[in-house]
């Protein structure tokens, strides 16, 4: 099916996006005023919704937020504000991502005889306990006041750049717009700064509520990914989840359909699920198998 084909639900989007900032906004000020079991229940919603939030930015860097290219990468940036990160190298991330699906450099759940298994062992654990989610804004403002790390030799010519494909994913910073990247910096960190002050969060409500994120997040990266075909189209699976938890997640975890087609957008994933496949893993099934580590790579 041709791009001009697939449906772009603009008012049903911004709808969502609307409700989810709603949402988030209403999660992180009661985090911060609330203690014990209210100060946990709200992390948990925001976990949820702010994956959701997470779920529209990744609609929009394939396009398919918005059928009004300016609309879509304003609301883009909007859903980037809340991750936060710049909407500009967070698409040239994900969609090297793309490229590069369970090619060598992004086998993380394999472990090959040359691998360093320490530095596996560390980036594994890392996606499965959410510190992995710590690195994308970290990158982010060091790339805003220090740009030039980015291109250092030690974090691409060397076999550690090679087992995390960091080289790869910087060789996409190189092709930027690096004043508009970093113009997408700054109105994510003044957009926090913002909801700080106006919201008058505290540091412990802020930091419960984005670790509980991170965790939820992190995991489900690299579960609908991990253990599937070695084949950069197929190499995902469309992850058995509950109905609810799948409608809270604009069915992100139809991973294999999203990669066959990632031009379509979410409202279309069910429909592009081949009927005939084998029966996928579930979510909670594939993310328990995870926490046994990498497993040796498949001949």
């Amino acid at each position: 099916m041709s791009r001009s084909h697939w449906k772009r639900p603009n008012i049903l989007n911004l709808g969502i996006m609307s409700a989810l900032t709603l949402c988030n906004t209403t999660m992180l000020w009661y985090a911060s005023h609330a203690r014990g079991w209210g100060l946990l229940g709200a992390a948990l919603v925001f976990s949820y919704s702010n994956h959701g939030m997470y779920a529209l930015l990744h609609e929009a860097i394939h396009g398919a937020f918005h059928s009004d290219r300016r609309v879509n990468d304003w609301a883009g940036r909007w859903c980037s504000a809340f991750f936060p990160t710049s909407y500009r190298l967070q698409r040239a991330f994900h969609l090297t991502h793309h490229r590069n699906n369970r090619t060598k450099s992004e086998q993380w759940d394999y472990l090959r005889p040359e691998d360093n298994k320490f530095l596996k062992l560390c980036q594994w654990y890392s996606i499965l306990t959410g510190l992995y989610w710590l690195f994308v804004p970290l990158a982010s403002v060091l790339y805003l006041f220090f740009p030039g790390l980015l291109r250092l030799s030690l974090l691409r010519d060397t076999d550690m750049a090679g087992q995390t494909a960091a080289d790869e994913y910087l060789g996409a910073v190189d092709k930027l717009d690096h004043t508009g990247a970093r113009l997408d910096v700054l109105f994510s960190l003044a957009f926090q700064t913002a909801l700080y002050f106006l919201l008058d969060l505290s540091p412990p409500g802020w930091l419960i509520c984005y670790a509980a994120f991170a965790f939820n997040w992190s995991s489900l990266q690299y579960a609908d990914h991990a253990f599937s075909p070695l084949d950069v189209t197929n190499g995902a699976w469309n992850l058995r989840t509950h109905p609810f938890v799948r409608a809270l997640l604009l069915n992100y975890p139809l991973h294999r359909a999203h990669h066959q087609h990632p031009n379509a957008s979410w409202v279309e994933l069910p429909h592009l699920v081949d009927p005939n496949e084998e029966p996928q893993p579930g979510y909670l099934e594939n993310w328990l198998r995870m926490w046994k580590g990498p497993e040796r790579l498949p001949e």
